[in-house]
Order: structure tokens, then sequence, then C-alpha cells
């Protein structure tokens, strides 16, 4: 099978890549590289630096039959897509409905996609389930609702089948180290601690710490991006098999503090980290956690990289070798 990796220089894309190539895929990688890492490319894939906005670029994608599409290839950031919207609307919205088009035009019926937990918004039960209201409260989570809807009428109108991941936080490295390239610009918590870990960042802000938790601080749940990956793989083989679209979370289903991850944090690597409690942040509620018993249940599916020392560990080796 050939398969286009949209993204895929990029932190979850290049882990989906590794998987892929452990099945023998022939796989294309498309990337700007505006956030991917050359660390990130695989030596035995092909690969084509370019939006997929841009017209030529899908041409010379499709030029080959294409079997199917992961699509990676989105801004992610929620509060920066509350002040240049224009920016998610362009990239994550329009530049999904070009790659569809040109998949439909070139007979290509499979499609893997990134979605968020961003659709929920604010939760009115925990864990969220997939049945849970969809209410986004930032434009990013918007996006990916409106991209599932797509997907839906794709599906009704054209016979596309999809998976649509509804991940939760995703965080850690490659347990085997073949994945590298740190992530550029990160807004996530791990990835600004083990920066605050190296000195690249002076202390580290904790938004909150008087929210109905065990410690005060906001309780998330994370999952190991190989975890990730390995779901995505499983999704593909679902579509094959089964010939049904899929939309599910993917999450730990466990919770971990603020508090709770600097702690461990110190413990995997050996010192103390500075920070300081900052106001909470607009929009951020005390606890986000996940149900993936349906993952679970369709793609024969479980996390097995996602405890947080684990989590941890496996990011420091990649961080730590970074430090001056």
């Amino acid at each position: 099978m050939r398969i286009l990796v949209t993204g895929g220089a990029g932190y979850i894309g290049s882990h989906v890549v590794k998987e892929l190539n452990k099945r023998n895929y022939e796989v294309i990688v498309v990337d700007s590289m505006e956030k991917g890492n050359e660390k990130n490319l695989f030596p035995k894939n092909e690969f084509i630096k370019g939006e997929i906005q841009d017209s030529e670029i899908l041409k010379k994608v499709f030029s080959k039959k294409i079997d199917a599409v992961f699509h990676f290839a989105a801004w992610k950031a929620a509060g920066e897509s509350m002040l240049a919207p224009e920016k998610y609307a362009l990239n994550n919205i329009n530049g999904t409905l070009k790659l569809l088009c040109a998949m439909l035009e070139n007979d290509c019926k499979k499609f893997i996609f990134s979605s968020s937990a961003a659709v929920y918004g604010t939760p009115k039960y925990l864990p969220l389930d997939e049945a849970h209201p969809l209410n986004p409260e930032n434009y990013y989570g918007f996006t990916k609702l409106i991209i599932e809807e797509n997907l839906r009428w794709f599906e009704k109108l054209k016979g596309l089948k999809f998976a649509a991941l509804r991940y939760f936080n995703a965080a850690g490295y490659d347990p085997e180290g073949q994945v590298r390239g740190i992530e550029q610009t990160p807004a996530n918590l791990l990835p600004i601690i083990m920066e605050t870990a190296i000195g690249l960042r002076s202390e580290l802000q904790i938004f909150g710490d008087d929210y109905q938790t065990e410690d005060g601080t906001c309780v998330r749940d994370y999952i190991h991006v190989s975890d990730l990956a390995s779901a995505h793989v499983l999704s593909l083989d679902y579509l094959l098999e089964k010939g049904e679209s899929l939309i599910v979370n993917l999450g730990s289903e466990k919770g971990y503090s603020v508090k709770e991850m600097v702690k461990i944090t110190e413990q995997v690597i050996g010192k103390k980290l500075p920070h300081k409690i900052g106001q909470r942040r607009v929009g951020d509620p005390a606890k986000l956690l996940a149900s993936s018993s349906l993952a679970k249940a369709k793609l024969n599916w479980k996390p097995i990289y996602s405890d947080a020392e684990t989590l941890v560990s496996t990011m420091w080796e990649v961080y730590k070798d970074l430090k001056d």
C-alpha cells in the first residue's frame, strides 16, 4: 500500500510514520517544515516539501496511486486560534477540504484524521465519551469539529471512509529513540516543563492553584505519542477490514495534575524545577479525563506507555541532550 502522511515531519506525524514503516508500507511525507523537524524524516520515505493548499504539490503527490491518507498538517495552538482565526480557517479547514477533494478526484477513499478532545468544550460530565455534547470553546476546536462534519457528508455523498481520532494530551517520545526531533514552539505542559528543566525557560508558570482538585491545579489525561501512533495504524486496519467509519477518543483514562507532573519530572531528572503560581487561564476546566472504551473495543487498542513516569522519562531522553 502507498500511504500519504501530511505533517509527517511533525511530532505526532513522525511517530505514525515510524509505525507505518514497521508494516513496510510505502510512505510519502508531505510537510511545509514550518513546524516540522528534519530529524524526524526517515531516509526510506519519499519526502515532498510543501503545503497541502498548493495545487501543484497535491498534483505531484497524487500522480501515483495513493491508497490512504493520514492527516496531521494543522495548526493546533488553542490560544493562538482565538487571536488569528483566519490563519486556522485557511490552514485547518480550507487545507483539509482541498486535500479531501484531491483524494476523491484520484479515487482515494481512506482518511485518518487527527482530531481533538477540544471538540467537546467544557465537560458536562467525566470521563468524556463520544456521546458527550460537542461545544468547542476555542476556534481550534471548532476547526476540528467542522472537518468532522464535512467527513460525515463526504462519507454519505462520496463513499469516503474515515477515522476521526479525538486526542487528549499527547506527550512522550519514541521509547526506541528513533524519533528525536523536538516540537517547534510547544504550547503543552510537558514540553514546557522540559524546556524549563534544560534552562530554555527561566521558570515554569502554573496557571492557578485554586481549582477543585486534590492539589488545586488542573488535572489532565495524558496519552503517550507512541500509543497514539499505534491507534492510527489500527484505525487503518479497521477501515480496510470493516469498511465503516470511526470516531473515537484516544486517552489514557488516567489524570495527573500540573503539580504531580512537576514532581514526577523532578524525580526523573534529579533536580528541582523553578516555578511560580500565576492566574487562572480563561476556559481551563479543572479536570479533563477521557473514556477510551470505544477505541479499545473497536480497535483492540490499549495504551502501554502512558503512565506518567514513562511519559516524562522518554521526553527527558530527548531534551536532556539539548542542554548547553
